[in-house]
């Protein structure tokens, strides 16, 4: 009985009997004797020479100043956030006031219940308290995704978020409203 593994070599030195052991010549056109040398065109052997184009390396490594940014901002009860392209040097206010008519100009649907910037309070998130302030620059908020919802009215029971309140000046408001007695709605039960 054969062995596997010699019968195998046996196979392939049969079957490499009648064939080429160099490439074909029309494939590759010229037989591999004949090739010539081709010449090499003259380079600059010095990547880096700032002789000719008067940059220094320091404004090379510099980083290069933005000068748009695109911020997503997702409106409360819209689907998919809105796409804004804004300078850096924008206020948050002028953020809003881009989302807005941006919005509009999409003629995205449920249609706003105003288009008064002033109207509106922007986010970092929704679960985010506290509005960010109008006067701030966008380049400096860190974030370039952002939250919109419409400020509740002061006539509302709900809590107003104002650039100045804080999440525990907020609490602490809520729970001098609130009477004593309103935790017992939710343990009435074992009552």
């Amino acid at each position: 009985m054969p062995n596997p593994r010699s019968y195998r070599k046996g196979t392939e030195d049969k079957t490499r009997k009648g064939k080429l052991t160099e490439k074909s010549s029309s494939f590759h056109g010229e037989s591999l004797k004949t090739t010539t040398t081709l010449r090499r065109p003259k380079t600059d052997p010095e990547l880096l020479s700032f002789k000719n184009l008067d940059l220094s390396v320091a404004s090379l490594n510099g980083r290069p100043k933005m000068t748009k940014l695109l911020l997503n901002v997702t409106i409360q009860g819209i689907l998919g956030p809105v796409q804004v392209l804004m300078s850096s040097e924008m206020t948050v206010a002028d953020l809003v006031a881009a989302t807005i008519r941006q919005y509009m100009k999409e003629g995205r649907r449920p249609i706003l219940p105003t288009v008064n910037p002033s109207a509106f309070d922007l986010h970092y998130s929704q679960f985010s308290l506290e509005s960010l302030n109008k006067e701030e620059k966008l380049i400096a908020l860190g974030s370039r995704n952002f939250y919109l919802c419409p400020r509740k009215s002061k006539n509302s029971d709900d809590l107003i978020a104002s650039p100045s309140s804080s999440c525990s000046t907020q609490a602490k408001e809520s729970a001098k409203s609130s009477s004593n007695f309103s935790w017992f709605k939710f343990i009435d039960f074992q009552i």
